[in-house]
């Protein structure tokens, strides 16, 4: 519901405005409830009959919780740095009021300080919502510039174990990476990594073309669990030599947790992310689908997902992100899965799906405040000002209201490419009825109502 003047606040009224529903923090619901904003902060948080304020947006019977923060998402993959202003829109829509945007940038990835200075400008003209950056190195010989990067505003630094492109997507061989952690580790920086075993998909990939068997399935078939396993093992085992914070930037494997878990009992910084998708999508999905279904780490077994959530349930998952990768829906039809561009959208459905699910399970919606909010601002440094409902933290929302809705393509924001979703069609329990940014209402549950450039640049608020 659109924000209104209200009528019992006088002009010197002690806050500018008053968001009310069903407060979702990350331990509680905290129902009938208020939180006030002042200056775009968190002013204060209550139940009952609100406070004074300039303006109140009622949205009782809804869930209000924090504006998610999205950890791992490509703004500029596909179309580089004007993709910036189409990605936001559509996590504006979503609910998201702060993403944390990958560094492997057409036609330029983000290797130094001074590329990451103007994508900082970029960002800064032409966001919808709040974007924090991550870093990543050239294959080889830049990792003098990791220490530049931090300084600049980096929340995190990623690099692969697989290749994509030489240059924008590169993998990087072992020396290099060695390298790269223990200078990463002196910055005090996460760094994530794309981890899949380059040797085995390469060769499974060129028999299964080789034998003419390329439709979707076979996508699974060549990128095995084993392929993330071997490249988790090498990533955490330079970790434990390096001393560096080593993150799985997406398992689809409960393994993977599992390995991080190991490593940490050995006294190393190790963790791991879930993309929705491995908590819901499996095989028959992509072959559904097809090159709609496909993205790197493939879609995994419906036994799989039921290990996944198992380790979401036992606090072994740092936090769930969308991976949002907006290729045109164009590069995704081909019948020939291995010619077929690799990523999903989600930002637009990440609220509305999250909620589903945990609907779907019967587990509390405090579990989404917590993984798609909360830790993903933890782990990327930007407590206490994103991921909480909290004083003093930006006044971010996300607004749910709960009922039978659908996933529809069609609503999607983004560039009318890119209005394609793996989850058309799909049931939903809630929808996102309204998103706020600082205190302002930027998504209305139909329409985006900001300018591109509201957004801003958010750096990391702490190393460690």
């Amino acid at each position: 519901m659109t924000a209104t003047p209200s009528h019992a606040a006088e002009a010197d009224a002690a806050f500018d405005s008053i968001i009310i529903g069903d407060i979702v923090t990350s331990e509680t619901v905290i129902t009938g409830g208020f939180v006030a904003v002042r200056d775009g902060r968190i002013a204060a948080i209550g139940a009952g009959t609100p406070p004074a304020a300039r303006a109140v947006s009622d949205h009782r019977g809804m869930l209000v919780l924090p504006g998610l923060v999205d950890g791992h998402m490509h703004t500029s993959s596909a179309m580089g740095w004007p993709g910036i202003e189409h990605a936001t829109r559509s996590a504006a829509a979503g609910g998201v009021t702060t993403v944390v945007d990958m560094p492997y940038d057409v036609p330029k990835s983000v290797t130094d300080a001074t590329i990451f200075r103007e994508k900082v400008d970029v960002v800064n003209a032409t966001s919808h919502v709040d974007v924090s950056l991550y870093g990543t190195i050239t294959k080889q010989g830049g990792t003098g510039a990791i220490a530049g990067l931090a300084d600049a505003g980096a929340t995190s630094f990623k690099v692969s174990t697989y290749e994509y492109d030489a240059v924008r997507f590169p993998r990087i061989d072992h020396p290099e990476m060695e390298r790269a952690f223990a200078l990463i580790a002196e910055t005090g920086l996460m760094v994530a990594v794309h981890n899949e075993d380059q040797e085995l998909v390469e060769r499974l990939s060129a028999a299964a073309v080789a034998s003419g068997r390329t439709d979707p399935i076979m996508h699974c078939r060549t990128r095995p669990p084993l392929a993330e396993n071997l490249a988790n093992v090498t990533i955490f085992e330079m970790g434990l030599a390096t001393g560096a914070h080593v993150h799985i930037a997406h398992s689809s494997l409960a393994r993977g947790f599992d390995l991080a878990a190991i490593y940490r009992d050995l006294g190393m910084n190790a963790s791991g992310e879930a993309c929705i998708q491995y908590l819901c999508m499996t095989e028959d999905d992509i072959v559904r689908l097809g090159g709609r279904g496909k993205c790197n780490p493939p879609f995994r077994t419906a036994e799989e997902v039921e290990r996944m959530w198992d380790r979401l349930a036992k606090g072994t998952v740092a936090y769930v992100s969308t991976d949002h990768a907006p290729w045109p829906a164009d590069r995704k039809k081909d019948p020939d899965i291995f010619k077929c561009g690799a990523g999903l959208t989600g930002l637009q459905s990440f609220a509305p799906l999250m909620f589903s699910l945990l609907t779907e399970r019967g587990l509390s919606p405090t579990v989404m405040a917590r993984y798609c909010a909360e830790e993903p601002a933890r782990f990327h440094g930007l407590l206490p000002k994103k991921g909480r409902i909290a004083i003093g933290a930006d006044a971010d929302f996300c607004v749910i209201e709960k009922g039978a809705f659908t996933f529809d393509e069609a609503m999607i924001v983004d560039r009318p490419e890119c209005r394609w979703s793996p989850y058309h069609g799909r049931a939903m329990a809630g929808r996102v009825a309204a998103t706020y940014l600082r205190g302002q209402a930027v998504w209305d549950g139909t329409a985006v109502l900001n300018k591109a450039g509201s957004g801003r640049f958010v750096p990391r608020q702490k190393k460690g």
